[in-house]
């Protein structure tokens, strides 16, 4: 029973396929908290630097409407062309800013993950509807770490907040006494400061936020030792069947050795361990292996050779460099000329002894 559930425990960490997987059922790690901080700290450096001409612009138009507030019809198409003309310049002064911001979360999206195009999540389930899923989620610990991480969120924000106002309480209570221009710089400026204070503290919580939804991304993804097998297996075969089909390919291969034995020039023997077959024309650049073979393989190209009339060479010591370090189908490495012309040289006299009748 414990082998059964430790077959089936998600305790492995998941392989590259499991994690691709993943990514392209839009299951990414995903941290709004990172977006949030991406989106504010993009509005602090859009009021840094665009508030005085958003608010030139904006200006611009509500005093022209103003002033020419009497002489504005209001009936008809005329109310209708106010309208309009006072939308395109609104979005004419607000336009780059939302551009900006709209860019900063797409951002904060892309700094955690790569851009996944999929409609997993759209799929109708019956989990989404589920009062007993829902009450499961509503209970769970990732709501559990958001509750908590609202909680830091607010009474961190409200501590510093609270830190930087309170030298300024007199400052405030007098600014319903000042000019309206006076007061709009001084509001911008503790507008600045209270938004500084805010991306600082969120980027800690966004940072942290990452580092806790990574984890939980990652032990999703864990896989079983019975996952992990299957896997294998499609990915790289089914062992067995991987090991007939190396079985059959060998025995091919030992049938065409065996086919080119009584083609060779001479087989040079260990003389019980090794056989390697060389195969030697004129006009060749070096000797050929055509065949070669340990223990069972080497006594069958043996007999072969014995069976064809195959000179058979005893030199221990050529055969056993030649079978480590010339591969079926190649030329002999050069190293192994010498000691190799001489065994051929020995077998084309004996040939030519054999031919004139002196042996």
């Amino acid at each position: 029973m414990a082998e059964a559930h430790d077959d089936t425990e998600h305790s492995e960490d998941p392989t590259q396929k499991r994690l691709d997987e993943a990514l392209e059922r839009g299951d990414v790690v995903k941290s709004q908290e990172v977006n949030t901080w991406f989106v504010i700290a993009a509005g602090a450096l859009l009021l840094m630097a665009f508030s005085g001409s958003m608010a030139t612009g904006l200006a611009t138009t509500l005093r022209g409407l103003v002033a020419h507030s009497g002489s504005i019809r209001i009936d008809g198409r005329g109310f209708v062309g106010m309208v309009e003309k006072l939308g395109l310049e609104v979005i004419a002064a607000v336009a780059i800013p939302l551009l900006l911001l709209a860019l900063a979360a797409i951002g904060g999206n892309m700094v955690q993950h790569r851009l996944v195009w999929s409609l997993e999540a759209l799929k109708p389930k019956l989990s989404k509807i589920s009062p007993l899923a829902g009450f499961e989620r509503l209970f769970s610990k990732q709501a559990l770490a958001n509750f908590v991480k609202g909680l830091i969120k607010l009474a961190l924000i409200g501590t510093i907040l609270a830190a930087l106002l309170w030298p300024e309480r007199f400052r405030l209570d007098a600014l319903v006494q000042i000019d309206p221009a006076a007061m709009l710089s001084i509001t911008q400026s503790l507008s600045l400061q209270m938004l500084g204070a805010v991306v600082a503290v969120l980027a800690l919580i966004a940072a942290a936020d990452y580092l806790f939804q990574y984890r939980q991304w990652f032990e999703r993804q864990k896989m079983s030792v019975r996952e992990l097998k299957e896997e294998f297996k499609q990915t790289n075969g089914n062992p067995e069947i991987k090991a007939k089909i190396r079985q059959i390919r060998q025995s091919r291969s030992r049938k065409r050795m065996m086919a080119a034995v009584p083609d060779a020039s001479v087989v040079i023997t260990n003389p019980t361990h090794f056989a390697v077959a060389l195969k030697y024309e004129r006009g060749m650049n070096a000797p050929v292996c055509v065949a070669k073979g340990v223990d069972l393989i080497a006594r069958k190209m043996r007999e072969v050779a014995g069976d064809h009339n195959i000179p058979i060479v005893e030199n221990p010591p050529l055969a056993r460099a030649l079978h480590a370090t010339v591969e079926i189908d190649q030329e002999i490495p050069p190293e192994h000329y010498q000691a190799v012309a001489e065994v051929i040289g020995y077998v084309m006299r004996l040939n030519r002894a054999v031919a004139g009748g002196r042996m």
